[in-house]
């Protein structure tokens, strides 16, 4: 496959004396104005407004979808239904992702309280994912600490002892059938493999203090499992009370409006959520461009640094609140609003040349080339990075 990916001339467009490789995060820092770090609780509250009128509109006229005169139109509207209620859901998500960072105000306790209810709402467990979510940003990049979509080495899979199910993928897996529906349980089980299981993360992922690795223990809902430390059991726990008064809510509607009809209205729309959410993380953090790093080479710059700015055209700056199209400078520095994201992108991306990276080609193209072709990266090279190895030396984007 050709890439797109974009990159600022480090010659023509780069500024000042830098140089790419000797940007710093107190450079970049000084060079993004400083009203692009202030958090408006006022601001974002009106944006969760906006978001919330939306899913209320969408209920209010599928309760009207039975009145259409014939089925196929009826069916029509609910998948069309399902989609936007699931886009203005991420809208919702993304906002609660605000308040994860404390991008959302200034105030701590609102931030968790607002993140704390619109994650749960989604049935997403906020402070277990807040948590997991800020060593992603800590450590995003680093081969063995980062804890999402942490490839496979070269090593690790030459030092594999292959099972029967290993041998059966390997006759098969260069099928279009294999890689669809491998893609498509990607898309649709990834975000619950992760809560449960902890699935993509690196093996030093896992706090110090907490006693370490514990078998079948590495959930998101196990307030004494592997991922948290024994200060932040009551943070999980209040984290599964939401999920639980949720799902207890969703039970009741259920017995007074039909189990189907939850289905359409929430289930659908949930898993359309669960997608992006997997789609854009992905695709954020996995291109055939970008490596990942190993101990000795990781820094903080160079993984942040190590992400992918994409364009989702008019879903994507309205309502997925522009998360995809400047991420970069969200991993920088994730307090800066989602709506000052664009102004603190363009104030940095002439400084850091041949470092930023923009892909443009079609979202959901991008996401299965990137599927099909990433899948492991080549052991450390003489600098510390990480690259990934092609099925197809041909098909390696350049």
């Amino acid at each position: 496959m050709t890439s797109v990916v974009q990159t600022v001339d480090p010659v023509i467009q780069l500024k000042g004396d830098k140089k790419a490789q000797d940007i710093t995060y107190g450079f970049l820092r000084d060079k993004i104005p400083a009203h692009c770090f202030e958090r408006s609780a006022l601001t974002s509250f009106a944006y969760l407004f906006r978001d919330i009128v939306y899913a209320s509109i969408l209920v209010y006229l599928a309760l009207k979808i039975d009145l259409l005169p014939t089925p196929a139109l009826r069916a029509a509207a609910w998948i069309a239904y399902g989609f936007a209620q699931g886009c203005v859901g991420t809208g919702i998500w993304i906002i609660g992702h605000e308040c994860g960072h404390g991008a959302f105000s200034k105030y701590p306790a609102l931030n968790d309280t607002v993140g704390w209810a619109t994650h749960s709402l989604l049935m997403v467990p906020f402070h277990s994912w807040k948590i997991t979510h800020a060593r992603h940003h800590r450590y995003h990049g680093h081969i063995d600490k980062d804890v999402v979509f942490v490839p496979f080495t070269e090593s690790q899979l030459e030092n594999k002892q292959p099972g029967l199910l290993d041998k059966i993928t390997e006759l098969v897996e260069e099928t279009p059938f294999y890689n669809a529906i491998t893609l498509l349980g990607h898309q649709i089980f990834g975000w619950q493999l992760y809560m449960l299981f902890n699935v993509s993360a690196g093996y030093k992922s896992l706090p110090k203090e907490g006693g370490g690795e514990k078998p079948l223990r590495n959930s998101h809902y196990d307030p004494l499992g592997s991922l948290f430390t024994s200060s932040q059991a009551h943070l999980i726990a209040i984290s599964d009370l939401g999920l639980l008064t949720v799902a207890s809510t969703l039970y009741y509607l259920s017995t007074k409006i039909g189990t189907w009809n939850i289905v359409l209205l929430y289930v659908i729309p949930y898993l359309w959520v669960h997608h992006w959410l997997v789609a854009i993380t992905y695709l954020h953090h996995t291109h055939p461009t970008v490596p990942h790093y190993d101990e000795n080479a990781w820094t903080f710059v160079k993984g942040a640094l190590a992400t992918v700015d994409r364009r989702f055209g008019f879903i994507g700056r309205h309502l997925f609140h522009e998360i995809i199209d400047y991420h970069v400078v969200h991993h920088l520095f994730p307090r800066i609003p989602f709506y000052h994201a664009e102004e603190a992108t363009n104030a940095i991306v002439p400084f850091l040349g041949e470092k930023y990276h923009l892909e443009e080609e079609f979202f959901l193209k991008s996401l299965v080339n990137t599927f099909n072709n990433c899948t492991v990266v080549h052991n450390p090279d003489a600098e510390g990075a990480l690259h990934w190895k092609f099925k197809d030396a041909g098909k390696k984007e350049n």
